[in-house]
């Protein structure tokens, strides 16, 4: 027995030095000293040993363990030395080389022309206020006069949400307004910036979800001179002094009088066409439309407890998306929402 104890611990201590990695080491461990390994098993031929024999082997058995396996934990922290060491030679990390530019970002082009927007009308003593964008029929239309039966309200324009068409994807900004008029006394300032969802097929200067800005203002004496003068003052100082606009009649069930406002198209000048094409941005009008607006309709203001023969006001709701076009001069409104760096960067 103590010659093959000897054996056992030669070829174990040879196995051991030549393991090249962890999982080699490991299997030289399992199969000397686990529970099924050589050295088990010679230790459970003990009980066949004489009294005088059996506490010598003992001892000698003990030592044969002992050996192998401070032998087998000092090759293993050799084995995780060695590869810590080729992990950082292979990891290693040049820190004379310029590390890469980390590029800075900045606001949508649409977000810009929105803050100016904002800044404009705050300067002029207005209130920026929200609205939710999931809304009720009623506030959406039946308050604002668009009765039932009217084109705006049809299925093929509006996204539903339920069979009684009475819960909707909003489609202006104007439904704010009445929400504005119930919880506020005059004079009242406001300016509702938001998105609004119609079902309109995507092209340069239409998108079925696009932004919005309601403006709304309540007060004795109110006039269309001030509409028109709030409306100059915003294309003028969005754009510049020479902007050329102009306004004409039009029908809006919740306003009275109403008009609607166009910008002169800058891209071919007004002219409607370019180098004998038709403008793709106006289509050959010349002409850009902006915005809708007029005097709150006395039977709006009436609906939400204002008394219309005291008070005035008047409304007005921006495409923004239009607005951001003539302000950073590009054609195609479908830019604004496809994310290409290469257009953003820009701006």
């Amino acid at each position: 027995m103590r010659q093959q104890l000897e054996q056992i611990k030669a070829t174990a201590l040879a196995e051991i030095a030549a393991a090249a990695d962890a999982a080699a080491l490991e299997a030289v461990r399992v199969r000397v000293l686990g529970k099924k390994g050589e050295l088990t098993a010679v230790l459970k031929q003990m009980g066949k040993l004489s009294a005088e024999e059996r506490p010598v082997m003992g001892q000698i058995a003990n030592s044969v363990r002992a050996e192998l396996e401070a032998t087998l934990e000092a090759r293993k922290a050799d084995l995780n030395a060695a590869a810590l060491e080729k992990q950082l030679q292979e990891e290693a990390i040049d820190v004379t080389i310029p590390g890469k530019k980390v590029e800075m970002g900045h606001q949508h082009p649409m977000n810009k022309v929105l803050q100016e927007v904002k800044e404009i009308f705050i300067g002029m003593g207005y209130q920026i206020v929200d609205g939710p964008e999931v809304e009720e029929a009623a506030y959406n239309f039946t308050r604002l006069n668009i009765e039932e039966g009217h084109p705006s309200r049809d299925r093929s324009d509006t996204f539903y949400f339920n069979d009684d068409d009475s819960v909707l994807l909003r489609t202006q900004t104007s439904s704010v307004q009445i929400r504005v008029m119930e919880n506020m006394k005059p004079p009242i300032r406001v300016l509702a910036p938001g998105r609004v969802f119609r079902k309109d097929e995507a092209d340069a200067t239409h998108s079925p979800m696009f932004h919005q800005i309601e403006g709304l203002v309540v007060d004795e004496g109110i006039t269309m001179a001030d509409l028109k003068g709030a409306l100059e003052t915003l294309i003028k100082r969005l754009y510049s002094e020479d902007a050329v606009c102009r306004f004409r009649p039009h029908h809006f069930p919740f306003t009275e009088p109403s008009c609607e406002v166009d910008m002169q198209c800058f891209k071919c000048g007004g002219k409607g066409e370019i180098d004998g094409q038709v403008c793709s941005t106006c289509h050959g009008e010349g002409w850009i439309e902006l915005l809708g607006a007029g005097m709150v309709h006395p039977e709006v203001l009436e609906g939400c407890g204002i008394d219309s023969k005291k008070y005035s006001g008047f409304a007005f709701g921006i495409g923004l998306e239009r607005m951001a076009m003539g302000r950073l001069r590009f054609n195609d409104l479908r830019l604004i929402f496809e994310n290409d760096v290469r257009f953003l960067s820009q701006f």
